[in-house]
């Protein structure tokens, strides 16, 4: 087992702080092995909601759980979300010696119901798979994603093999679980189209037309995928600079692997020769970014003139930018002038695959993609794993 020692300490900071925590992230990025882990160090009690002896013993939940002491750990809390009411009456008792731990893998109705029935009782922390600093090989991260088993993988076929596994069960019995009632065929076709807009602006007539639905059915298919943690929709900055922004949001596949499965690429050979090879790496290294900042919010900038800036990040009162290029030397564009001048940015880092950092501007630093683990500490940002 790779320990997550971030998010094992979010834990453990989310249950100190409130009777309960909500452990959040897609299926099979490791919550299960994480939060059995927290448990066999206590004293504890384990529930997982897709085995039918527990969901019978959860029958009378009140009767289930209100003489347990320790850690309680409910897996899969989205198959009853009737319990949440249970655990606000439960978390309420003056005296109560159980503390639980919820896990969840469809984000949007399980934090809405949450946050309804447990406001001020439950912190949050989202979870999803390896990212470059719990993992040393990076390129086998980029390849095949973080997923525990498509990167822990005997093989490259082996993994491969698994990610082709993961997208099919997730259309054919994930996606009917989580309330989504749209033909496997359709939303297969829709992701493999988004795989190949991977890093541009939404266009939701454009895949509409191609799938022969609605805008508005696509932007559906979208919040879909985006709230049961398979794609990232960042949005653009829209600051009234006097200039016509780009008011489309970008979208990305967030997990490398998957993207690659999408596109039908077996592996590094082929990635390499790839059109989307630049599109795969940059939003490989803006997610890696994402999982090390933790943001509050994140933003792209555009302007309609052909300025653009990957990423922009408004931290604690400063301004900061990210540019994300598969280059061997990166050297200033006007984007990055323009993104300085127009966004007032205090720095603006270049991320590459290279291995030197050097400047290019006193505002302006090229960073290697295996030195992003410091930028937390450079722009005072949480650290990877915080509770939000």
């Amino acid at each position: 087992m790779i320990p997550r020692p971030g998010y094992e300490a979010a834990i453990e900071t989310a249950l100190r702080r409130g009777p309960a925590c909500a452990l959040l992230g897609p299926r099979q990025c490791g919550k299960t092995t994480l939060a059995r882990e927290i448990a066999a160090r206590r004293k504890s009690a384990y529930f997982d909601l897709e085995d039918p002896r527990d969901a019978v013993r959860l029958e009378n939940p009140l009767l289930a759980l209100e003489g347990l002491e320790g850690l309680v750990v409910l897996d899969e809390i989205q198959r009853n979300p009737k319990l949440m009411e249970v655990l606000r009456v439960l978390v309420d008792r003056p005296g109560g010696k159980a503390s639980f731990l919820l896990l969840g893998s469809a984000s949007p109705d399980l934090v809405k119901s949450a946050s309804e029935s447990l406001a001020g009782r439950v912190g949050f922390v989202e979870m999803a798979g390896f990212d470059q600093g719990e993992v040393e090989d990076r390129e086998a991260l980029w390849i095949r994603g973080g997923f525990p088993r498509s990167f822990l993988a005997s093989s490259e076929e082996d993994s491969l093999a698994w990610r082709e596994d993961f997208i099919r069960t997730f259309l054919e019995r994930d996606m009917p679980r989580f309330g989504v009632r749209i033909p496997q065929e359709t939303l297969r076709r829709f992701w493999t189209m988004l795989a190949h807009y991977h890093g541009q602006t939404w266009n939701a007539s454009t895949l509409a037309g191609s799938l022969g639905v609605t805008g508005k059915t696509v932007n559906h298919y979208l919040d879909v995928l985006c709230g049961t943690y398979m794609v990232l929709r960042l949005p653009p900055w829209r600051e009234n600079l006097g200039k016509r922004l780009v008011k489309a949001p970008k979208v990305y596949i967030r997990d490398s692997g998957i993207l690659h499965a999408l596109l039908g690429i077996p592996g590094k050979e082929a990635l390499l020769g790839h059109p989307k090879l630049g599109a795969s790496w940059e939003g490989f290294a803006l997610e890696q970014v994402l999982r090390i900042l933790r943001p509050f919010q994140a933003y792209y900038w555009g302007t309609h003139g052909g300025a653009e800036l990957d990423l922009f990040l408004p931290l604690r009162g400063k301004r900061y930018g990210l540019e994300f290029k598969w280059a061997d030397a990166p050297r200033i564009t006007r984007s990055m002038k323009a993104a300085l001048e127009d966004l007032s940015l205090d720095h603006l880092w270049v991320i590459y695959p290279g291995e030197q950092e050097y400047p290019l501007d006193p505002r302006i630093t090229v960073l290697p993609a295996s030195r992003i683990g410091g930028l937390a500490e450079r722009m005072g940002a949480k650290k990877p794993g915080s509770s939000v």
